[in-house]
């Protein structure tokens, strides 16, 4: 599998195995099927994996501990996340160190080598009103505790998810000491569907083009949008719902998809997979059926910029 600069991190694999599907975030699976796919994932030469406690209740560090218990593979690394909130300031280190000692135990490892800051940077005007961790609190506590975590040997570094609030996202990008990983949205609609909770323009692109500039480490995410850019949906959702409206949005690119006799669903993992920046795309399988679409997808490589610029234009998609 092709490997990628991973910022200050080394290389990395293209595709990131992610726990959403193996913890059952996004349909059903079944527990010897996610560890089954964990293991197919890393003979295929994906090299990262990336869960949460949040991904099933912790099923997919499960999934993980239970495939290689203890014996993780000398060239595959590990992410796990806190979704913090927003704690008093003398709470944060604490909290962060239960969250990883939680999520070492059921990963059975001894340390991650990434470990993000879960949820919204919010500006300090938001605090209260909109659910995140407010700068404030990620400048005088958040960050000294991951430099603190990493000094200590507990992790090898720390990131951030850069979904939002964007402006201040890209100010905590812009500052010293930097993340060196974010975790950002890299589909082509650059939709967050679901995910938006904040009322300015959610600028994706904008963010993985800063990261890329300092040397960040980018892993991007939602390469499907929540399902949104596959031929149909395996949960029922209203028709108000976000990721509902993106995938009729995306109805002339399936169309597309059909045309050049590809599914959308690789198709959309190699048109993220294609924007700049992007070291990897954290995949969202729930089983090896659903992988093996998406390696399959990233052996046939980038687009090529006239497939790039029809897909842009069917979902009307404007820089």
């Amino acid at each position: 599998m092709e490997k990628r600069p991973f910022g200050k991190l080394g290389e990395i694999s293209c595709l990131t195995l992610g726990g959403g599907g193996t913890g059952q975030v996004w349909g059903p699976t079944t527990r010897d099927e996610a560890i089954a796919t964990v293991r197919e994932a890393v003979d295929a030469g994906i090299t990262f994996l990336d869960v949460a406690p949040s991904y099933g209740n912790g099923e997919a560090e499960l999934v993980v501990g239970e495939a290689f218990n203890r014996h993780l593979p000398n060239d595959v690394r590990v992410s796990t996340k806190c979704m913090l909130g927003n704690p008093p300031p003398d709470e944060v280190l604490p909290r962060l160190e239960q969250s990883l000692d939680q999520s070492l135990a059921r990963l059975k490892l001894e340390m991650v080598d990434l470990f993000f800051l879960h949820g919204q940077i919010v500006p300090d005007a938001m605090a209260g009103r909109v659910e995140g961790t407010p700068r404030r609190l990620f400048i005088e506590a958040v960050r000294p505790a991951f430099e603190q975590l990493v000094a200590r040997g507990r992790i090898g570094a720390w990131g951030i998810s850069a979904i939002g609030v964007p402006g201040a996202v890209l100010e905590t990008i812009s500052e010293e000491p930097p993340p060196l990983a974010i975790q950002a949205v890299a589909n082509l609609l650059d939709s967050v569907g679901a995910m938006k909770r904040f009322d300015e323009a959610a600028r994706p692109r904008e963010i993985i083009a800063a990261a890329h500039r300092r040397n960040i480490g980018i892993m991007g995410i939602r390469a499907v949008q929540a399902g949104a850019l596959t031929d149909a949906f395996d949960r029922k959702l209203p028709e108000t719902h976000p990721e509902m409206v993106d995938y009729r949005r995306a109805t002339p690119f399936r169309a597309l998809a059909r045309e050049i006799g590809e599914s959308p669903a690789a198709l959309a993992h190699r048109y993220s997979l294609s924007i700049p920046g992007v070291a990897t795309v954290v995949l969202g399988v729930k089983n090896r059926s659903e992988l093996r679409e998406c390696v399959a997808a990233a052996e046939r490589g980038p687009l090529g910029r006239e497939l790039i610029a029809r897909i842009d234009a069917a979902v009307g998609r404007t820089d």
